[in-house]
């Protein structure tokens, strides 16, 4: 394991976490706080605003749930229904899922109820739950508002507010949703925001939202996982799903997790990968919230060999172990490369990211390592021939390949529509109490995985309904 993740720092124990917690945490098999942990944890439980920085898979959702936890069962109350006590905002419905299942498994001791609401699925155990008591509350922008608008949820009571992601919820677009949902909220707040790199624009998102927070920065800005093995194939794009199949056969990959551009990209090398009889599943914005669920569980658990995803569906999975991530295409933006191959090298554990690189594409790898300060290694895989069409990389050069329209952050980056995740709209979510056992939520803690396939499992909601489409 990483140094910096089993270093002689403080126990949870010493961290002034509730007995009730502490018990929690062990039984979820940890001991020792990660180093976002320890930083955060004593700030959120003084009262105080916020600002934390930590590369993917560094525990940073234990870092805010826990703390949240001990205050608000430090002042028990008995709120009105529909009216929780705290807001935690994500970009994603699997992230929202995620973060709630951690609410659960570590309030199990306390007598806490939180609910999870995002869009494509029946929105029926949504009225249910907001009939009832609701003390943390995760949801993503756009259905909150819509509840809101529907006056089902009242946010009158909230005392802390967490931004969950937030360069991520920026890059999608939510900044207007995320000021709608401010100014619903009571002022006198305490206020986390956490987010993968301290860019300007959450700089200047944290002046307008913060009161003088404390500051946390684990990671370097824009720093890929030390424990991420790096390299690059070049291939020409018309042989990519090819040499893809190739890559997987010779490795003997069995749990690989491939990014690409686009939507329908996603869904053409599914289903040429099946065709070669290699299980794989695509995940993005325009299948269902049930087909999404049953991927990832699927991918999960291993009997789904490779996983293709966009890079909105991918944000918030979390997979104790995942060995492998492929960069079928590489990101328009670069910044995007570094949340990709935090997907592997999580939680002290050691991963592989290699990228498939058309002569079209050198333009965004010069960024991508002028970005992470190096260079990343070109390999050559034994046992592929290049058919002779292909002329294999003769003539490859480093022109700049023209950025899509709207540049960074534009209305189609990556192929997906900043519409919350071009998910069509409709309702959804539904609720589970904080005192509810269940299987523990693996956030990167001190101590090993038990086993390879060892993961956070989807949260019992994400089955429900008819699985109608909806917008995060």
């Amino acid at each position: 394991m990483s140094s910096s993740l089993i270093s002689s720092g403080p126990a949870f124990a010493d961290l002034g976490l509730a007995a009730p917690l502490l018990r929690a945490v062990q039984e979820a098999g940890y001991s020792t706080p990660t180093p976002i942990q320890a930083q955060a944890i004593p700030l959120v439980l003084a009262g105080g605003d916020l600002l934390a920085a930590a590369q993917t898979g560094t525990g940073k959702t234990a870092g805010f749930v826990l703390p949240i936890l001990h205050r608000l069962m430090a002042k028990p109350l008995s709120p009105k229904p529909g009216r929780p006590r705290c807001l935690i905002l994500v970009p994603t419905r699997e992230l929202a899922a995620q973060v709630e299942e951690s609410v659960r498994t570590y309030g199990k001791h306390f007598p806490l109820v939180s609910m999870v609401m995002f869009g494509g699925v029946n929105i029926n155990p949504q009225y249910k739950a907001l009939r009832g008591r609701v003390d943390i509350l995760v949801a993503t922008p756009g259905r909150l508002l819509d509840h809101v608008g529907q006056k089902t949820v009242d946010l009158s009571g909230i005392e802390i507010l967490v931004l969950d992601e937030a360069d991520r919820m920026l890059d999608m677009g939510f900044i207007r949703d995320i000021r709608k949902v401010i100014a619903l909220i009571p002022k006198q707040r305490q206020t986390l925001l956490f987010s993968a790199t301290f860019s300007d624009e959450i700089r200047i998102l944290a002046n307008t939202l913060l009161n003088n927070p404390g500051c946390v920065e684990v990671a370097h800005r824009n720093t890929p996982s030390e424990l991420v093995e790096q390299s690059v194939h070049l291939v020409p794009q018309a042989h990519k799903k090819e040499f893809l199949s190739h890559l997987i056969r010779h490795h003997n990959w069995q749990q690989v997790l491939v990014f690409t551009r686009t939507k329908h990209g996603a869904n053409k090398l599914a289903e040429k990968l099946l065709k070669d009889k290699i299980p794989a599943a695509a995940i993005h914005g325009n299948k269902s919230q049930a087909a999404r669920t049953r991927a990832l569980a699927q991918f999960k658990d291993g009997t789904l060999q490779v996983l293709v995803a966009t890079d909105i569906a991918a944000r918030g999975i979390d997979i104790d172990q995942l060995p492998q991530v492929v960069n079928f295409e590489l990101p328009n933006v670069p910044e995007d490369y570094v949340h990709r191959i935090g997907r592997t090298g999580r939680a002290g554990i050691t991963g592989a990211a290699v990228s498939l690189v058309d002569n079209e594409e050198l333009g965004y790898l010069k960024d991508i390592e002028r970005l992470i300060k190096r260079a990343i290694a070109r390999v050559v895989v034994e046992g592929f021939v290049m058919p002779e069409a292909a002329a294999p990389h003769e003539g490859l050069d480093d022109r700049r390949p023209p950025r899509p329209a709207g540049g960074r952050g534009g209305p189609n980056r990556g192929g997906q529509h900043n519409n919350r995740s071009g998910a069509p709209r409709k309702p959804a979510a539904t609720g589970h109490s904080a005192g509810q056992p269940g299987k523990p939520a693996r956030s990167p803690g001190a101590g090993p995985a038990p086993s390879r396939h060892t993961t956070r499992p989807t949260s019992a909601l994400l089955g429900s309904g008819a699985a109608k489409k909806g917008r995060e």
